[in-house]
């Protein structure tokens, strides 16, 4: 007998295989039992009948309780009415383990009881969908980038420098002097880029934000890229190639988990479309006319952003932000150098950017007085400074946030569910 995952039961109709996997489910019609098994790659139902199983398989079945794991041994058949086309004819039960009474029930729980279960939660058919939506989203990331000849690298975690602003470093001890958890790869990605060339990376970064808004996390992950010989304008080209080769994947791989989560593919094909190009004082004026009460000169809030994005049904790059309110690695744009040359992802239905990204400052002289603005240590910045002083080229990169892109794909109200373990201003466990 053949044990295979649930997910090969096509191949085997009319034969006798052996699963193994958790009960989700059980019903009983008399002595019919209907036993609905998962094992991480899908989902079938087991009919046991009690009239052509041994007696002590019978008796097993009473014992069994939601989540208990088992072997389940029996016959494939072909069934369009059950929701995989399939179901397996039980002619033998092995009880691995009996669960105690499962916490989790049909009835409505909140929001941190569901949190506190996490987890366990996570075994429910909508998180194992967003989190199968999850690792497909990865993969269409990591695939774009290698037919598009972008090296994968690695950044360091440890940090002995700020990336974004001191302001939301969690801040440890290593041996004797600080570090910071790192808040993005950008600055050492950009010393990779002019060794590898086109290079990204792929990791959990973290911001001490204390932001309780749906589309903060204190740990996400976040995928950042450079390009060498690369203008800001040619970044938003690749950016727009990469979330458009993205969102036809999802739609292409995901049809059934984004069914569970009743999400219209039709939303998420909205990114396979142009996207719209607008600069931050176009963007002002159009809030203004919205209702806004933003000032020039201020960011855009969680709320500015949805407004702007009521009139969009594509995503939008605003560009052209006031350098005063950027990073200190912008380059400025050479036709007002108030502002930089940067860009700022926004998707529709509110949830906000998804990616930002600028041409960095490529002149020594400029980055020294930069640093000196924003008052950073130059001692600290000195191997930062030496890749100007060694070959420096124009260059361009960005980042974006996986979980929010998720959340997107997948219609989700919070960003925490994007996540297998969310770690959010209050919370820490499990």
């Amino acid at each position: 007998m053949q044990d295979i995952d649930i997910r090969e039961v096509g191949s085997h109709v009319d034969a006798q295989v052996r699963l193994s996997g958790w009960i989700f489910r059980i019903r009983s019609s008399g002595k019919i039992h209907f036993l609905h098994l998962r094992d991480g790659s899908g989902e079938i139902q087991g009919i046991v009948d009690e009239g052509e199983v041994a007696p002590e398989v019978a008796k097993l079945i009473k014992k069994l309780t939601t989540e208990s794991s088992v072997h389940m041994e029996g016959v494939v058949k072909a069934e369009p009415r059950a929701p995989s086309g399939y179901e397996i004819h039980v002619a033998n039960l092995e009880i691995v383990s009996i669960a105690d009474n499962y916490p989790i029930g049909k009835k409505h729980h909140g929001p941190d009881f569901l949190l506190d279960m996490r987890h366990l939660w996570i075994r429910s058919p909508r998180e194992r969908a967003i989190l199968t939506v999850r690792d497909e989203t990865i993969w269409a990331l990591r695939s774009f980038f290698k037919e598009n000849h972008f090296r994968l690298t690695d950044t360091p975690i440890l940090t002995p420098t700020s990336c974004e602003g001191t302001t939301t470093l969690f801040e440890t001890d290593y041996f004797g002097e600080p570090a910071y958890l790192s808040q993005s790869g950008q600055l050492y990605l950009e010393a990779l880029a002019m060794s590898l060339g086109r290079v990204y990376d792929f990791g959990p970064v973290f911001r001490a934000e204390k932001s309780k808004t749906r589309r903060h996390l204190t740990e996400f992950w976040m995928l950042d890229a450079e390009m060498p010989f690369c203008d800001y304008v040619q970044s938003m080209d690749i950016q727009e190639k990469l979330f458009q080769y993205v969102a036809k994947h999802i739609v292409r791989t995901c049809a059934s988990e984004l069914k569970i989560l009743e999400r219209d593919p039709k939303k998420i094909e909205q990114l396979t479309k142009p996207y719209a190009r607008i600069t931050y004082s176009e963007a002002l004026k159009e809030l203004k006319k919205l209702g806004s009460d933003i000032q020039d000169g201020e960011d855009f809030g969680n709320d500015d952003e949805t407004i702007l994005m009521q009139k969009y049904d594509v995503p939008v790059f605003v560009t052209h932000y006031p350098l005063a309110i950027k990073a200190f690695y912008m380059k400025p744009d050479p036709k007002d150098d108030t502002y930089a040359l940067c860009s700022d992802l926004l998707l529709p239905e509110g949830y906000g950017e998804v990616s930002g990204g600028s041409q960095r400052i490529d002149e020594l002289e400029l980055l020294e007085k930069k640093l000196k603005e924003h008052k950073l240590s130059q001692k600290d910045f000195a191997w930062y400074l030496d890749l100007r002083r060694y070959g420096s080229v124009p260059h361009s990169g960005f980042g974006l946030g996986l979980e929010r892109l998720v959340a997107f794909f997948c219609g989700l109200p919070h960003v925490r569910e994007a996540i297998p373990f969310p770690r959010l201003l209050n919370r820490l466990r499990p």
